[in-house]
């Protein structure tokens, strides 16, 4: 990316955030002046406790999501681990075929020969010369017989180890399955709690909603800040990370959809795990993988393309695009968008390069 082309992108992401904190810097927000929380009835939860209680049903989906991610992907390595077995399989009984067809033959050249002791082959011998040659050919046979019974056994103790493999690779792959299933069910769940809360509330109840959402981040943002986290920050991406923030940018305003990986929709991993594939790297593809496989730096050290991990059970993951701000699929019923990289609790920060 040339000079002017990297000014013009970081001048239009440092427009994005610049706008988004206005947003949630203006009058109506700060103060909550444009639209008023109704005052709650004896008994019943204020909006902020049901924002609150949204947030928990949407992370708590979140963590089942990583786990069905995770079993998923499981699963579909070791799918393709028993088809590599199952060709293993069809290449060793072949192998047995061919190894028995030629033992045959060398049973059936024994038996022409008469199976005579030496002494006599060479008493019935026209030639000493011409029966040492014939006696050379037959050790020589004798071994390639040995190791043609030899070779047969390995494939066949191959073939046994093949059929034990695959096996523990089915066990393995249903136990993944039953995780799949009750990973997703726990999501559905979790989704259509919040979504039921969501649904209760009045049109000004949801874009006050809205608004106390923004309220919290801009708090955890501003405090971030503050705090002095992005202190000499500054480094900047490599070309794959460039790459990365370039496939993350282009996907803002498309949904969140739990186990999306594009391109039409995204969970929070899904995007970041894209993101970097489009950068040239495979990456893990769950937030809590990222955490435990990638390499971690310090954030003061975070440069463009590198994967911010939220919360203390690494259920959330954004990426940073630098100045400040990453880009993230938030939860279902919002849209990739572009968010203050402190608006959650970090946990850790990854580099994918």
């Amino acid at each position: 990316m040339g000079t002017e082309k990297r000014s013009r992108w970081r001048g239009a992401s440092a427009l994005t955030l610049l706008c988004a904190m206005a947003i949630l810097t203006a009058p109506g927000l700060a103060t909550g002046a444009a639209y008023a929380a109704p005052t709650p009835e004896p008994g019943t939860k204020s909006l902020e406790d049901v924002r609150k209680n949204i947030e928990d049903l949407y992370r708590q989906a979140g963590s089942a999501t990583d786990a069905y991610n995770l079993a998923d992907g499981e699963a579909k390595a070791q799918s393709e681990r028993i088809v590599e077995i199952a060709r293993q399989i069809v290449a060793g009984e072949e192998k047995i075929t061919s190894l028995k067809g030629r033992a045959g033959a060398a049973a059936r050249a024994q038996y022409r020969s008469g199976g005579l002791p030496p002494g006599a082959q060479l008493a019935l011998s026209g030639s000493p010369t011409q029966y040492l040659d014939g006696a050379d050919r037959l050790r020589q046979g004798e071994k390639a017989t040995t190791d043609l019974l030899s070779d047969l056994n390995r494939t066949q103790d191959d073939l046994a180890r093949y059929a034990k493999d695959a096996s523990d690779q089915w066990r393995k792959l249903e136990a993944n399955r039953l995780k799949q299933e009750t990973s997703k069910k726990q999501i559905e769940e979790k989704i259509k709690a919040a979504e039921e809360l969501e649904s209760k509330l009045e049109a000004e109840e949801k874009a006050r909603l809205i608004q106390l959402e923004q309220q919290a981040q801009y708090k955890a943002q501003t405090a971030w800040l503050s705090s002095g986290a992005l202190k000499g920050a500054g480094a900047s991406a490599t070309d794959a990370g460039k790459r990365a923030v370039q496939y993350a940018t282009a996907q803002i305003g498309k949904p969140y959809v739990w186990g999306a990986e594009g391109p039409n929709a995204f969970d929070c991993s899904g995007l970041t795990s894209q993101a970097w594939l489009s950068g040239g790297r495979r990456i893990p593809r769950t937030s809590q993988e990222q955490l435990r496989l990638l390499p971690k730096v310090a954030v003061k050290d975070m440069r463009p393309g590198d994967l911010i991990i939220y919360f203390d059970d690494a259920t959330h993951v954004g990426m940073y695009i630098g100045d400040g701000a990453m880009i993230h699929a938030p939860r279902p019923g919002r849209n990739v968008t572009i968010a203050g990289a402190g608006s959650m609790p970090i946990k850790a920060v990854v580099r994918p390069d």
